[in-house]
């Protein structure tokens, strides 16, 4: 919708048209970061820096990242092959037995 005043061309934006750009540029950057942040042996199709530059096309490029070059199973956890070793010993003063006798031992000589 566009009104005339005083030769300038005016243009009133509904409420609706911002709520649906902001949704699509939160589309547009979700699909770009989630190409930039995916390990490239993961990615189906194209090369990682041409999947990037199809990116880049607002909603269009997004939503075929999504289709044909997002990898359809990526593993949110490491295998426990890959997962390092639990720490061995105590990891705090609260969980070393040694610290807490003798924290006993100082808080009856006190009384």
């Amino acid at each position: 919708m566009e009104t005339r005043s005083s030769g300038r061309i005016v243009y009133r934006v509904g409420m609706a048209n911002v709520v649906v750009g902001l949704a699509l540029l939160a589309f547009w950057l979700y699909c770009l970061f989630d190409v930039i942040t995916t390990p490239a042996e993961y990615i189906r199709g194209l090369p990682k820096g041409m999947w990037v530059l199809i990116t880049v096309v607002p909603a269009i490029g997004g939503l075929l990242w999504l289709l044909a070059g997002r990898p359809q199973y990526a593993p949110a956890v490491p295998s426990e092959a890959e997962q390092p070793p639990p720490p061995s010993g105590p990891r705090g003063p609260d969980d070393d037995p040694d610290f807490l006798r003798n924290l006993e031992r100082r808080l009856r000589d006190e009384d």
